[in-house]
């Protein structure tokens, strides 16, 4: 059913060798390949046929889905429209993420909408990584969203992950916080040559003490270039902070902007924000220990981004 090129791509979006146990659902080249539920995870086609539409029964604990994409169909533009309704008092996980092989001159992409409803109580954790690779030359294009709505003392955590090879991608992350919820995004983006970025967040506090941290790591090479912009608004009595470090080397470009609006006198909202290159103390230290300057600057990253 998956070929090698399946299988590598299947690798690095979402650590699997093969098809996963538990409940998943793998589309390729904008069709269903496969699918599985559990007792307590199930996934279905939505009415519109536009994605999926995945219910996690209240109760549910260490359980998984996996839900990964990969494109190696030159023209193809795929979008979906996927949902998740997470059943109170749930503790879950789900993997997502897109891989793109791209073989010739023609271009490939995906749009990719992730809408979240995590009940109350609820905790869930969400992995999406998005990889490109391949000898063709056609344009790879990686548009994800997420919409989240945490319930009542909900908690979300979610690691995005851009980790190289797609030309041109555009993220938007949109949250609203309910009573007591708290949401932790981490978001890491590497690019080069002719690469471009763009980050769009924004966070809403809507509930009596909700918690949100953002935080958000670049590195830029080559003639790329990074934007990332976080607002964070807050109506009620509650703590967020944005943080976003960028590492530019070569000729990169970033524009950074993080905002906080307090609509709520007992709001307590911070950011902290820099740009840079690597520290030449930092490349001295490793290379008198006998690595070599490609290798100094790759472990670095690495670490920066981890």
């Amino acid at each position: 059913m998956l070929d090698a090129l399946d299988k590598g791509l299947l690798k690095a979006v979402a650590d699997l060798e093969d098809i996963p146990e538990g409940a998943y659902n793998i589309r390729k080249n904008g069709r269903l390949l496969s699918r599985a539920t559990s007792a307590n995870i199930n996934i279905e086609s939505n009415e519109e046929g536009t994605g999926i539409m995945v219910t996690i029964a209240p109760g549910t604990v260490k359980e998984s889905v996996h839900i990964p994409v990969i494109l190696s169909q030159a023209g193809l533009y795929d979008v979906v429209y996927n949902t998740f309704i997470v059943g109170a008092a749930s503790d879950v996980t789900i993997i997502a993420g897109c891989g793109i092989h791209c073989g010739g001159p023609a271009p490939e992409g995906h749009e990719g909408i992730h809408e979240f409803r995590v009940g109350k109580g609820a905790r869930v954790k969400y992995i999406e990584k998005h990889y490109a690779t391949g000898p063709g030359s056609g344009k790879r294009t990686l548009n994800p969203t997420t919409k989240v709505f945490l319930a009542e003392n909900a908690q979300a955590e979610m690691e995005l992950t851009q980790i190289g090879g797609v030309d041109d991608a555009n993220r938007l992350n949109e949250a609203t916080l309910g009573p007591g919820s708290m949401l932790l995004i981490t978001e890491r983006v590497m690019t080069d040559g002719d690469q471009k970025a763009v980050s769009r967040n924004e966070i809403v506090l809507a509930g009596d003490n909700s918690r949100s941290n953002m935080v958000s790591r670049s590195v830029i090479k080559g003639n790329s270039r990074q934007n990332f912009y976080a607002t964070m608004v807050a109506r009620a009595k509650c703590f967020g902070h944005i943080e976003c470090d960028a590492i530019i080397m070569d000729n990169g470009a970033n524009e950074t902007i993080p905002a906080l609006k307090a609509e709520h006198p007992d709001a307590e909202l911070s950011h902290e924000a820099s740009i840079g290159k690597i520290a030449g103390d930092q490349l001295t230290k490793l290379m008198s220990l006998g690595l070599t300057y490609e290798e100094t600057v790759n472990r670095i990253i690495q670490g920066f981004l981890r």
